[in-house]
């Protein structure tokens, strides 16, 4: 028979489709699988209207079967097989879909199908592996069997056949080996079990395959065993997957060993969240939150997103688009039949239907974790122990557009309370005539403990947050304020308190005016301001950068650009009360020079209470040793 032409608008565009659109060859696998799929589909879905058909759902199958000798992979199903016709149409136009056509039909006589090849594209992704593709078919209800056969772009032949049975047979003559391409891996057994495990696992229909095994020979003796090797043909795929049945049906031992097998974590999952649901897109969700943060999750090398399915076909391994960045940690499957894909279903379009199942699923996994928090405390700070700073940061990201769906899940710790508080139980805490939600930052929770400036809230009973990560100021910006309460660094602000502090405080700067001024005069353009501090009690100096940067925030861009110009303010506050200032006062009328040593003093001392690092280390030890002798 004459060989026909493709109907396409020209080769190339097949040669574009065998070469551009699919980025990993393996997935041809995939796309015949779920082809055949579709075929049973189709017949199992007539037997529901047809006596004839004599086939239950049970009775449907997929076999793979290898021949390294031929350099052959077959693919075979006993679904509805095509009659020439169907050949001309669904082969031989490129970009036709048969199933496409078939869920039209069904969806039009409000029929309850699935199928998974929509586009028509998927069977030519075989010539990416295959320098000859057969296919043998045989259509229900005809008595003639015909065969499809192609090359590639020089076009394909449609001639009769014989074949006993109803269903379809694609044979793939596998191109050989190159320097770049080893395409012998896809007549490997165990290559093919890892690429139906990989992508086709969930299939309803039983994928089956020979299998070669090993077992001792019987009757050989113990101490010195004999083996021989025998074939035995397997079921490939798990079918049902995890997330189709009801959550009360399934163990905690399934579970973790799902997620164990599915995502290679050492650790069983602390925390699991199903979804289904039905609507203007359906799809169910499978999630768990891992009870251990992978090793590489604070790094770029990490990789977040969920594994993407459409009737239970893997689409995509990591869909970061499903959550946001905030929920990075996430891990899990989501799989629904009404996503819009691609005509290589590698990418997906960014449409209103996953805009919608990502939305949801945020919602979803929120909600479990406000539960959480709510219902076990301790599972909860076990979670914000392995989490917790993503939160923060997804608070501070996207210029806070989440910080009031997150500031509620957040938590700190605090100067009165032994374990973690959220902002809300703060709040509750607060005394009727504190205005501020206080908070003072450093390195370890002991560093801020010991601040100086932290003495007078102490002295009057109000609770401080305790901020020890980088991110933890930022936050406090961002949200600006709690419950109409507004966020107020110890360290850096106002402390606003009604009592006479303020009236004292003018008083000791025109008292001390002159001792003052000198220190500023000494230090020169190392400090903004010299000033009597409202703050300190029995610490005679402290450091405030004032209102905007902080000293934390100052070290955290120097962690990230160690050359950035970014600083804070230096304001020097000096406790006119203290005994040390008042030598101070008294050496800068009787003896300016050493009074200039203690004016340098008093800035190392806070520089170093501050956390910051000193100019010259050496300098200062030259300095106190000066002032011993």
């Amino acid at each position: 028979m004459a060989k026909k032409q493709f109907k396409a608008e020209s080769k190339r565009l097949l040669d574009l489709m065998i070469n551009s659109i699919y980025t990993h060859k393996e997935i041809f696998l995939r796309e015949l699988i779920s082809n055949a799929s579709d075929a049973c589909d189709k017949l199992c879905y007539r037997a529901l209207t047809d006596d004839q058909v004599g086939m239950q759902r049970e009775d449907f199958k997929i076999e793979l079967t290898i021949d390294k000798d031929a350099r052959t992979l077959t693919v075979a199903d006993n679904g509805i097989g095509m009659d020439k016709e169907d050949l001309e149409n669904n082969l031989g136009v490129i970009a036709s879909s048969g199933s496409f056509q078939f869920k039209q039909e069904a969806d039009q006589a409000a029929a309850d199908v699935d199928v998974i090849g929509q586009f028509g594209v998927g069977f030519y992704s075989a010539f990416m592996v295959a320098d000859q593709i057969t296919v043998t078919t045989k259509k229900y209800g005809c008595d003639q069997a015909y065969q499809w056969k192609s090359s590639g772009v020089d076009g394909y032949t449609v001639t009769e056949c014989d074949k006993d049975t109803v269903g379809t047979q694609i044979v793939l003559h596998i191109k050989p080996d190159t320097d770049e391409e080893h395409y012998g891996e896809f007549l490997e057994s165990w290559r093919i079990q890892e690429l139906v495990r990989k992508y086709s696992d969930y299939i309803r229909y039983p994928i089956r395959m020979e299998v070669s095994k090993t077992r001792q020979k019987e009757g050989s003796p113990a101490d010195k065993p004999e083996y021989e090797t025998y074939t035995e043909v397997e079921t490939l795929n798990s079918r049902v997957p995890l997330w189709q049945r009801k959550k009360s049906e399934v163990t905690k031992e399934e579970y973790d060993k799902f997620y164990r097998d599915k995502f290679q974590d050492y650790a069983a999952p602390q925390t699991v969240i199903t979804a289904s649901v039905e609507g203007a897109v359906t799809y169910k969700a499978l999630l768990f939150v891992p009870g251990a943060p992978p090793f590489n999750f604070y790094t770029k090398d990490y990789e977040p997103g969920l594994q993407l399915y459409s009737n239970g076909v893997l689409i995509m391994d990591k869909c970061a688009d499903l959550l946001p960045e905030y929920l990075r940690f996430i891990r899990g499957v989501v799989d629904s039949p009404d996503l819009s894909l691609n005509i290589s279903r590698e990418l997906l379009q960014h449409d209103r239907q996953l805009q919608v199942i990502a939305s949801s699923l945020e919602k979803k996994v929120r909600s479990e974790l406000e539960k959480l928090l709510k219902d076990d405390r301790a599972g909860y700070e076990t979670f914000w122990k392995n989490f917790g700073r993503q939160l923060k940061y997804g608070a501070v990201s996207d210029y806070g557009a989440n910080k009031d769906k997150l500031q509620d899940l957040l938590l700190f710790h605090s100067s009165t309370q032994e374990g973690l508080t959220t902002l809300g139980e703060y709040v509750d805490r607060m005394p009727e005539d504190q205005k501020l939600i206080y908070y003072a930052a450093g390195d370890s929770l002991t560093a801020v403990d010991q601040l100086p400036q932290t003495e007078l809230l102490k002295q009057k009973g109000f609770e401080m947050l305790y901020f020890t990560d980088e991110v933890d100021e930022f936050v406090a910006q961002m949200l600006g304020q709690y419950k109409e309460k507004a966020f107020r660094s110890v360290v850096n602000g106002e402390l606003e308190l009604e009592d006479e502090t303020e009236e004292k405080t003018e008083e000791a700067e025109d008292a001390h005016k002159a001792a003052l001024h000198f220190v500023k005069e000494t230090l020169g353009d190392k400090v903004k301001e010299v000033r009597s501090s409202k703050k300190l009690l029995s610490h005679p100096v402290c450091l405030t950068a004032g209102e905007g940067l902080s000293f934390e925030m100052e070290k955290y861009f120097q962690a990230m650009q160690p050359d950035s110009p970014i600083k804070a303010d230096r304001i020097l506050e000096l406790n006119t009360s203290h005994p040390a200032f008042a030598a101070l006062e008294k050496a800068v009328t009787e003896d300016p020079e050493k009074a200039k040593k203690y004016a340098r003093l008093f800035y190392d001392q806070a520089v170093l209470i501050a956390g910051l690092p000193l100019e010259d280390p050496s300098a200062y030890a030259d300095l106190v040793c000066s002032l011993m002798e």
